[in-house]
């Protein structure tokens, strides 16, 4: 199966790094998050990786230039500077077959979801489309207060109610039914529909997710990742 990743945007609140290089390939432990993506689908026998580019294109065609990855076909292509989500993904239309399950994710979330148990979930449930739901990691400390008194405090606790999206989607090729050429936020638009059409599955994930938006969260992960 192949596998998409999202990794044309401007990354503008971790400007700080993005003004020179694109998100994707802001480094953690000196490799960039891309690279991380990668290694994780790999881990899972995924071989076939097209990576939909944009903002600073040419840095990361040139990283792949270098053929660290010679045991996978790896293939960039330019989106556009401004493209958003949706007309992103219809522009990679021509690489998929009628039928075809895909995988799809963007280029700064990190996971240790099962890829294997994600795909056997989608195929089981039949339909066009399912994401990774995860629990978001607290951005703050937790207090417990009874008549004015802290009971508890937990320093950053996932939380434990709440879903988010998180990225780490299968589709099927019925996705490009619901893309068009408009400009338009994949999450917005065909997601959207799709979920009205009551064809959209959450397969849930209780484990690690963490997604790198600013530099704090960058210094996290430069922490905790694996």
């Amino acid at each position: 199966m192949k596998l998409v990743i999202l990794a044309g945007g401007k990354g503008t609140r971790l400007s700080e790094y993005t003004k020179k290089i694109p998100k994707p390939m802001v480094p953690i432990k000196k490799k960039p998050i891309l690279c991380h993506i990668i290694d994780h689908y790999r881990k899972y026998a995924v071989k076939d990786v097209i990576i939909a580019t944009g903002y600073k294109h040419k840095i990361i065609q040139n990283y792949f230039k270098k053929n660290i990855y010679n045991d996978m076909n790896i293939r960039i292509v330019n989106t556009g500077l401004n493209t958003l989500t949706g007309l992103r993904v219809k522009k990679l239309q021509k690489f998929f077959l009628k039928g075809e399950n895909f995988y799809l994710t963007y280029g700064d979330g990190v996971s240790n979801v099962n890829i294997n148990k994600l795909l056997k979930f989608h195929i089981k449930h039949k339909k066009i489309a399912t994401l990774t739901a995860v629990r978001p990691p607290a951005r703050f400390g937790e207090v417990e207060i009874k008549k004015s008194k802290i009971i508890t405090f937990e320093e950053k606790p996932q939380l434990t109610r709440g879903w988010i999206n998180g990225g780490f989607f299968v589709f099927n090729y019925k996705l490009f039914n619901f893309l068009n050429n408009k400009n338009s936020m994949l999450e917005r638009g065909a997601i959207q529909k799709i979920i009205n059409k009551k064809n959209f599955m959450a397969y849930q994930h209780n484990g690690f997710w963490m997604c790198m938006d600013t530099s704090r969260d960058k210094e996290l992960l430069e922490k905790i990742i694996k």
